[in-house]
């Protein structure tokens, strides 16, 4: 699995979405990542990605995004996992 550190991260790179709760969401400042909470992602995640994209994962404490880049990877998707 491909992971990487936000720092790292740059806008022009592929969609960030944050699976955070959205309470974790606000009080993270991030602004520019797409918030989509873990339980509702992982049960509609084909109506937010495309195979033909590439997308970075995060959440707060990191565990939700590595189950959700695990599972995405192993479907055909590019993700990578960010970690704060």
């Amino acid at each position: 699995m491909k992971k990487m550190r936000l720092s790292d991260y740059h806008l022009n790179m592929g969609e960030l979405i944050d699976l955070s709760h959205p309470d974790d969401y606000v009080m993270s400042g991030l602004s520019y990542a797409k918030n989509i909470p873990y339980q509702h992602f992982m049960m509609y995640y084909d109506k937010y990605l495309n195979k033909n994209k590439k997308y970075y994962i995060m959440c707060l404490k990191g565990i939700h995004s590595h189950r959700a880049c695990a599972l995405l990877e192993y479907l055909g998707y590019d993700v990578t996992q960010v970690l704060k």
